[in-house]
């Protein structure tokens, strides 16, 4: 009974301490004159996918690699047609050409892969179908790739390494080493009560704990990329909204997924390779829509119809 009042305040847990730990790093990196464009592109990129990160590696070391690889797959998906879908719904985003040719196609890397990697093992008799851990340090090899990009793409950029759309507070040393601590507290409890819970959902519905990764996990872990885009998008940052939402998917798979499978190999839950071929459907999909109707632009039909696809898509894996 237990776990299922932990579950709901894992999942805060996760989501305050991931926001603490943010918090007091950038405020610690600001005191030692880190520009703030690469605090944004470090310390708040990686804090957005702490929750995952948690949830991923409690899940791998407990034996619970149904919801690491769950939680993956069902974040990326609810990123682009839950994420997306409500942001653009609320106002049309326009995409920067940059993410439209380079960032959207290295997220469809990643997915294609992950595919390569889960097929490959399905033909290998020692391996069983599963993300080995020579596959991991290969997506952690692209994600430094994906690092290199996008520090290369900020020194290039004309805007000043001072980002006013990241506001760091300005902490006294106890304070600092308080948020990161509490922070780190927070996610390691948040990440254990939110495995367990899931866990003892399941077994309580006769649900498998990839369902239930792949739904209620996937979306709680989720939220601070939600919350972020819809207050970006409302205040006219378009750039941030997409960028946060294509971001968190490399992210997820390449630095999430990568480390995970380094813990602990992965076996592939059933059916996850068809969710595999579903997502790369979706961020296809996402790719194509950048040229119907009005060029390097989400319409809000588009937002309302990634909604409608994110309805199908749960249909399908409760009833199948």
């Amino acid at each position: 009974m237990i776990s299922y009042v932990l579950f709901p305040i894992g999942i805060y847990l996760l989501l305050k301490g991931a926001d603490w730990l943010v918090d007091g790093a950038s405020a610690f990196a600001k005191k030692f004159g880190v520009p703030t464009l690469v605090i944004g592109l470090t310390i708040v990129a990686f804090g957005t996918s702490m929750p995952e990160l948690v949830v991923n590696i409690t899940s791998a070391i407990s034996g619970s690699s149904d919801i690491a690889f769950g939680n993956i797959i069902g974040s990326n998906v609810a990123n682009i047609l839950l994420i997306l879908g409500v942001t653009a719904s609320i106002v049309s985003l326009k995409v920067a050409h940059s993410t439209t040719w380079k960032e959207i196609p290295f997220s469809f890397l990643a997915v294609i892969a992950l595919l390569i990697f889960s097929n490959t093992g399905l033909l290998d008799t020692v391996a069983g179908g599963s993300i080995l851990r020579s596959n991991g340090l290969i997506l952690l090899l692209f994600f430094a790739i994906f690092l290199i990009y996008v520090f290369e793409l900020a020194r290039r950029s004309k805007a000043s390494f001072e980002d006013e759309n990241i506001k760091i507070q300005k902490l006294s040393p106890g304070m600092i080493f308080l948020m990161i601590m509490g922070g780190l507290v927070l996610l390691y409890f948040g990440g254990k009560w939110t495995v367990n819970g899931a866990v003892s959902f399941a077994r309580l519905f006769g649900l498998s704990e990839y369902l239930i990764s792949l739904t209620v996990v996937a979306v709680g872990t989720s939220l601070p990329e939600l919350l972020t885009s819809v207050v970006a998008a409302q205040k006219g940052n378009a750039d941030i909204a997409i960028g946060n939402i294509v971001g968190s998917n490399i992210f997820n798979i390449f630095w999430i997924l990568g480390i995970t499978a380094t813990v602990r190999p992965l076996p592939l839950p059933q059916f996850a390779n068809i969710d595999l071929w579903i997502l790369a459907a979706i961020t296809g999909i996402f790719f194509a829509f950048m040229f119907i109707g009005r060029r390097y632009e989400l319409d809000r039909w588009q937002g309302v119809l990634f909604l409608l696809m994110y309805a199908a898509y749960l249909g399908y894996i409760i009833l199948r």
